[in-house]
């Protein structure tokens, strides 16, 4: 029988998560007496291929020089796509993609066009290398004046968090993330860099390219739909999360720092939560109204096609563009001078609900699955933040991750994949046959509202 092209995306994701957990279980992966549990093998592989930086064990003091290495090809691999990496080796090869291996990898990448897939693989894979290297070594310079490692332990610090930057990871060498960075202007826009370009998504920034580079007898360079949406949208959001965060924190974790200290506090964590997951502040120590900003934000995540998880922002805008026509009693969406398709904003209408879905059940159960680890006041709170985190392929945590019960660690282990495959692909990876209804009902009104 064969597979649809979601399924193999599916079953790809899969096999990585099967294969790291295998190789974390090697006696030289962990620093542990015994070495790791089986289900924080399973945690940790599956929050490094899934890109979310979720973690049950301290990357850097409980992971042996090995096991950091099996995670760092993990979210690597996950970054880019099982399938874009092994299109990319067959294409070293010199093989010839066939008509539905380009199908899989429009699949995985939310790309639409019928042709080019190959040439895409190419223009990706040598992006994202470009983009890490040059971040690695912005870095490296950077923390040569600020710390006193050796060129070995500088590179590879550099490297591993230029490459989890990129591919929106969120997983760090240092035990509480770039907390002792919060005022650096260096390293703060070296990161923010290298998450928003991972999460613009790889069309966007290869339409950007097109747009700046391509001789043109225009100033301002021509970009299709899906690029106008993703850059006004992760505009607007990373600058109202950084206005929200830096009221809402000024006084609180915030306090007592300088005037730049704050912007630059508040801009990062604004990014990070963009799917990203790294922390200049601490998280645990937010007042409310902040966690539900980073919610929203999380809930959100990425662009299509990039690194990093949520619903995407291009099906945030067009939800808010539905609304709009509905409310404005149109049969029609209108986004920028342009229609949007009825299948389209299906789509994103089936996402944004298939989404707060799991995300309701998933946090309704995580609360019954801990509620001796989450005794006392705010623990729907932690669980909806915990679980959206998940969704998103975040990574930021309130710090309930480690102390979960075995039955609360799948529940996350299972969001992770879930967000980070998407709630659509899932759906159609699993469905048999699409209903092709070929009659209707008479037609009778009900009352809302």
């Amino acid at each position: 029988m064969k597979l649809k092209p979601p399924q193999v995306v599916v079953l790809s994701f899969l096999a990585a998560i099967t294969v790291g957990t295998l190789l974390l279980s090697l006696p030289a992966a962990s620093t542990l007496e015994g070495g790791a549990d089986f289900i924080d093998r399973l945690f940790t592989a599956t929050s490094a291929t899934c890109v979310t930086g979720l973690i049950v064990l301290d990357t850097p003091r409980d992971w042996a020089p090995f096991g950091r290495a099996v995670i760092f090809a993990l979210f690597q691999i996950g970054g880019l796509g099982i399938m874009t990496l092994s299109t990319f080796f067959a294409v070293l090869l010199g093989r010839k993609l066939t008509l539905r291996q380009n199908v899989v990898i429009q699949s995985a990448m939310n790309h639409n066009r019928v042709l080019g897939a190959k040439r895409l693989i190419k223009y990706i894979i040598g992006l994202t290398f470009t983009v890490e290297i040059i971040g690695a070594g912005l870095l490296f310079l950077r923390w040569s004046f600020l710390e006193k490692w050796t060129v070995g332990e500088r590179l590879a610090q550099s490297l591993f968090h230029a490459v989890s930057a990129f591919c929106n990871a969120g997983f760090s060498l240092f035990s509480y993330s770039f907390m002792d960075y919060p005022k650096d202007l260096a390293v703060n826009a070296i990161m923010m860099a290298l998450i928003i370009t991972g999460g613009l998504g790889f069309i966007v920034i290869l339409d950007l390219a097109r747009g700046l580079f391509q001789k043109r007898n225009y100033a301002v360079p021509r970009l299709v739909l899906q690029s106008k949406v993703v850059i006004f949208t992760s505009l607007a959001l990373i600058t109202a999360g950084a206005l929200l965060i830096f009221l809402l924190e000024r006084g609180n974790t915030m306090s007592g720092m300088s005037a730049k200290g704050m912007i630059l506090g508040s801009l990062f964590q604004s990014v990070t939560a963009r799917t990203a997951g790294f922390n200049t502040l601490a998280i645990g120590e937010f007042a409310p109204g902040t966690l539900v900003v980073l919610l929203f934000l999380m809930f959100i995540g990425a662009s299509p096609g990039s690194t990093g998880g949520g619903i995407k922002t291009s099906t945030f805008a067009i939800v808010l563009a539905s609304v709009g026509a509905m409310s404005r009693n149109r049969d029609r969406v209108f986004m920028m001078g342009r229609t949007i398709p009825r299948a389209v904003v299906r789509r994103a209408l089936l996402v944004f609900i298939m989404a707060l879905a799991w995300i309701g059940v998933m946090a309704f159960l995580l609360v019954i699955a801990e509620r001796n680890t989450l005794a006392g006041g705010g623990a729907f709170m932690k669980s909806l933040f915990e679980v959206t985190s998940a969704f998103g392929t975040v990574g930021l945590s309130t710090g309930i991750t480690p102390h979960l019960t075995t039955i609360g660690k799948i529940i996350i282990i299972v969001t992770m994949f879930v967000g980070r495959v998407g709630p659509l692909t899932l759906a159609l990876a699993v469905a048999i046959n699409e209903d092709k209804i070929k009659y209707s009902y008479p037609e009778e009104k009900i009352m809302v509202g």
